[in-house]
């Protein structure tokens, strides 16, 4: 990932309801959730949300797929993996004893076991 795309990135996140928004979608992967699921339980109105999801989307951090009538939108796991190995690319100069307490904290995330696909997988 280059700099500019990281603040791009980051700058998706810079906001409550995108940034609310994006975990979620992370927490329901890898069945994603329609987009007016996504506004009831946020409490965010549906127009406003769907201008929040553009930005996540133009930002590359959310995909979306039309489903029926609804259009279901997933965290896009392979940009949050991006963004996160350019923030702790040099971390802690290179020295992996001092970089172990940060792996040992994202190695559980890591390790869970997806739930149950409620939609068709993308492409």
């Amino acid at each position: 990932m280059e700099t500019e795309s990281a603040i791009s990135t980051l700058g998706a996140l810079a906001q409550a309801t995108r940034l609310d928004t994006f975990r979620l979608l992370v927490r329901e992967e890898p069945a994603g959730l329609a987009a007016g699921d996504i506004a009831r339980q946020l409490g965010v109105p549906q127009n406003t949300m769907s201008a929040h999801l553009g930005i996540l989307a133009r930002a590359g951090l959310v995909r979306s797929e039309r489903y029926s009538r609804s259009i279901i939108y997933r965290a896009d796991l392979d940009a949050l993996r991006a963004l996160t190995l350019f923030l702790i690319k040099d971390c802690c100069a290179g020295d992996a004893a001092l970089c172990a307490p940060l792996i040992a904290e994202l190695a559980p995330a890591a390790e869970r076991t997806p739930r149950g696909r409620r939609y068709r997988p993308l492409p």
